[in-house]
C-alpha cells in the first residue's frame, strides 16, 4: 500500500476528529445501502448507529468501523420483497445470535488461515469495487425519472471539486497534522459548494453541485419511478392477457415497449402519461415539478427521532416454525457474510496499524450489535472497510473513534439533518477515491512476475470475482478453496522414500513428505509386495499421516503384505495413527516415539 495510512499514535483528539470524519462519510453509504435493501433510509442510518456504537465498545478491533453494508443488504432484498420488512428484523436478531455462538465457540481464529494471495486479491478487488461504487454519485435524475450520468457544467464542477478534495487530503498532512486531512477537505469543499449553489442555482431549483440531500431525493424518486413502471407494466400485461392480446412466451418484450412508449411521449409529464396509459388512479408516479420534488425530498430526508423497538412501529410476525423456516436460511447467509467481511477487515486493519485484533471477541461484538440492531428495527450490517480505512487514515486508533462516529451520526439524524444534506457528494467521492488509492496493493503489480503462478492465479481470481460479482465473502471462500487445492496438488508430489537393506535383511522404506488423500497414489506405487523380502519396515520419522485416506492406504498395504505371507513393521507413527490402525494387529510394530504436534491456529491467537 502507499503511505496513505501514516503511522500515528492513538490520542483523544485524533479519535474525536476522525470519528466526526467517518460520521460524515457514513451518511450517504447508509442511505445507499438502505435503498439496495428496499427499506427506509432512516433504517440504514439507525443500523449504522447501533452497529458502530456497540462494536466500538465490545468488539475485538479498536479503530474498526461497522455499519449497514452492501454485502448484507443484497442478501435481504429477496426477504423484504417476498415477505415484507417485518420479517427482516427477526432475521437480523437470529443472525446476531448465530454470530455470538460462533464467537463463544472460538471459531474466529480460523481467519488466520486465509493465505496471503487471497488477502492481496481481496484488497485489490475491494479497492476497485469501492472506486466503481463512487460512479453512482456522478448520476442525476432525468426527465423520465431515471438516473443518468452528469454532463456539461455540472460534470465539470463535480470533477473539479473531487480533484480539489483529493489534493487537500494529499497535501495538507505535509503542512500540518492538527486536523485530519479528510475532515478539512470535506469542510472546505462544503463551503465552496454552498457558495456555488447559492450563486448558480437554476430556475427549477436544482443545485449545480449535487449534495447529500440531492442524492437522497434523486434516489428516492428514481426508486419510486422504477416501482411504478413495473407496476404499470404488470397491470397492462394482465389487461392484455385478459383481452387475448398478450403473448406469454415474451412478456418482457411487451412491458419494455410499454415503458418506452410512455417515457418517449412529448408534452405531458411522465406522471400524466402513466395515468392516461393505465387509467388506474391508485398508482402514483413521482412528481415532475420542482415543488413536488421538494416535498418528496423532505418526506424522505434523514431527519428523524430516536429509534424505537421494531414491534412499536411494525407488525409483529408470528413466532412459529413457519417463520423460522423463512428467516433461518437468510440468517445463516447474513451470519457468514458479516463475519467473513468483518474478520477480513480486522486482518487488514491489523496489517496497517501493526497491531493485533481479537477475532473471537469481534464475532461476539458483531453478533451483539446485530441482535440489538434487529430489536430496534435495523437492517443489520458488519464491518465497513471503506469507513474503517478513512478512520485509520484520519488518525483514529482507539474505541473512542467508533463511538464518536456513531453518536455524531445519531445527532445528525436528530438535530443536524438540514446541515448534513448540504454536504457536496464531490467531497465524499474525493475522500473515497483517496481510500481506493491507499488501499490498492500497488506493489502486487510488480510482484506478478516473481510470484509463483499458482499464487498469482489465486490473487487474480479473488480480485476478479470481487469486482464482477461484488461479493467479498464468496470471493474469500473461493480463494481459500482454490489455495487449498493448489497446496494439496503440490504436496501430493512431495512424498518419496529412501530404500535400504539393514543387517538383518529387512527392507526399510524411510518416507519423506506428507501422506494424505492427494499423495496416496504415489505412496502405493513405491512398494512392490511381490519382490520385497519377508520383512519390510516403513519408517514415518520424516513423514506424517494427515487424514483417513492415508490411514486406509497404510492398512490396505498391510493387508497385501499379510496376504503374501510377509511381515510389515510401521515405526514412528503418531499417536493418532496408532489408535486407528488397531485392525492391523500383530503385523504392526509401533515405535513409542511421538510424532510432533502441529498447531496452525490456536486460541491464543484469537
Amino acid at each position: 500500500m502507499l503511505n496513505f495510512f501514516r503511522q500515528q499514535t492513538s490520542s483523544f483528539k485524533n479519535d474525536l476528529l476522525s470519528g466526526l470524519t467517518v460520521a460524515l462519510a457514513l451518511v450517504p453509504e447508509a442511505i445507499a445501502f438502505a435503498f439496495v435493501a428496499g427499506v427506509s433510509p432512516l433504517i440504514g442510518l439507525y443500523s449504522a448507529f447501533f452497529l458502530g456504537l456497540i462494536t466500538a465498545v465490545v468488539g475485538g478491533r479498536p479503530g474498526m468501523i461497522s455499519g449497514a453494508t452492501g454485502a448484507m443488504a443484497v442478501v435481504v432484498v429477496a426477504l423484504v420483497a417476498d415477505h415484507g420488512v417485518e420479517y427482516l428484523f427477526p432475521t437480523v436478531i437470529l443472525c446476531g445470535v448465530l454470530q455470538i455462538i460462533i464467537g463463544l465457540l472460538r471459531l474466529g481464529k480460523l481467519i488466520r488461515m486465509v493465505p496471503h494471495p487471497v488477502m492481496l486479491g481481496f484488497v485489490n478487488g475491494l479497492a476497485i469495487v469501492i472506486g466503481m461504487a463512487q460512479l453512482g454519485s456522478f448520476k442525476t435524475l432525468s426527465e423520465s425519472g431515471s438516473l443518468v450520468y452528469l454532463n456539461g457544467l455540472p460534470l465539470v464542477a463535480m470533477l473539479a471539486l473531487v480533484g480539489l478534495t483529493m489534493a487537500i487530503i494529499w497535501l495538507l498532512p505535509k503542512v500540518t497534522t492538527a486536523i485530519p486531512a479528510s475532515l478539512a477537505a470535506i469542510l472546505s469543499i462544503t463551503l465552496i459548494a454552498v457558495a456555488v449553489n447559492q450563486s448558480q442555482q437554476n430556475e427549477s431549483g436544482d443545485n449545480l453541485v449535487a449534495t447529500v440531500g440531492d442524492m437522497l431525493r434523486t434516489n428516492t424518486i428514481a426508486a419510486e419511478t422504477k416501482a411504478a413502471n413495473e407496476a404499470m407494466a404488470a397491470q397492462e400485461a394482465e389487461a392484455a392477457l385478459h383481452a387475448g392480446q398478450f403473448n406469454p412466451a415474451s412478456p418482457a418484450d411487451g412491458s419494455t415497449t410499454l415503458i418506452s412508449a410512455v417515457v418517449a411521449q412529448d408534452g405531458p409529464s411522465i406522471k400524466d402519461s402513466f395515468a392516461s396509459a393505465t387509467d388506474t388512479p391508485d398508482i402514483e408516479m413521482p412528481p415532475a415539478d420542482p415543488e413536488a420534488d421538494e416535498t418528496a425530498s423532505s418526506e424522505s430526508g434523514i431527519s428523524g427521532g430516536l429509534p424505537m423497538p421494531f414491534w412499536m412501529e411494525f407488525e409483529m410476525v408470528p413466532f412459529n416454525w413457519a417463520t423460522l423456516k423463512i428467516i433461518f436460511p437468510f440468517a445463516i447467509v447474513l451470519c457468514g457474510v458479516g463475519l467473513i467481511e468483518s474478520l477480513m477487515t480486522l486482518s487488514l486493519i491489523d496489517e496497517i496499524t501493526e497491531t493485533r485484533g481479537q477475532g473471537n471477541r469481534e464475532c461476539i461484538g458483531q453478533g451483539t450489535a446485530n441482535l440489538v440492531c434487529g430489536l430496534f428495527g435495523g437492517m443489520g450490517g458488519c464491518a465497513m472497510i471503506g469507513q474503517s480505512l478513512i478512520n485509520v487514515n484520519s488518525g483514529g486508533r482507539g474505541r473512542l473513534s467508533g463511538i464518536t462516529a456513531a453518536i455524531c451520526l445519531l445527532l445528525f439524524v436528530l438535530f443536524l439533518a438540514p446541515w448534513i444534506e448540504q454536504i457536496p457528494m464531490a467531497a465524499l467521492v474525493g475522500v473515497m477515491f483517496m481510500v481506493v488509492i491507499g488501499t490498492f496493493e500497488w506493489a502486487s503489480l510488480k510482484m506478478l512476475r516473481r510470484m509463483p503462478r499458482s499464487d498469482m492465479f489465486v490473487m487474480i481470481l479473488v480480485a476478479g470475482y470481487t469486482v464482477f460479482m461484488h461479493d467479498l465473502a464468496s470471493a474469500v471462500i473461493l480463494g481459500v478453496i482454490v489455495s487449498a487445492l493448489v497446496f494439496a496438488w503440490q504436496h501430493a508430489t512431495h512424498i518419496g522414500a529412501d530404500v535400504k537393506i539393514n543387517e538383518f535383511g529387512s527392507k526399510i522404506y524411510q518416507l519423506h513428505g506428507p501422506l494424505f488423500f492427494a499423495s496416496v497414489s504415489s505412496f502405493k506405487e513405491m512398494f512392490n509386495v511381490a519382490e520385497d523380502p519377508d520383512d519390510v519396515v516403513i519408517d514415518f520419522y520424516y513423514s506424517r499421516v494427515y487424514d483417513q485416506s492415508g490411514l486406509e492406504a497404510i492398512n490396505g498395504l498391510a493387508e497385501k503384505y499379510q496376504a503374501a505371507g510377509k511381515r510389515l513393521h510401521l515405526t514412528h507413527l503418531s499417536e493418532e495413527c496408532r489408535s486407528l490402525l488397531n485392525q492391523a494387529g500383530d503385523l504392526v510394530e509401533v515405535n513409542v516415539s511421538e510424532d510432533p504436534h502441529y498447531h496452525v491456529a490456536t486460541d491464543r491467537l484469537a
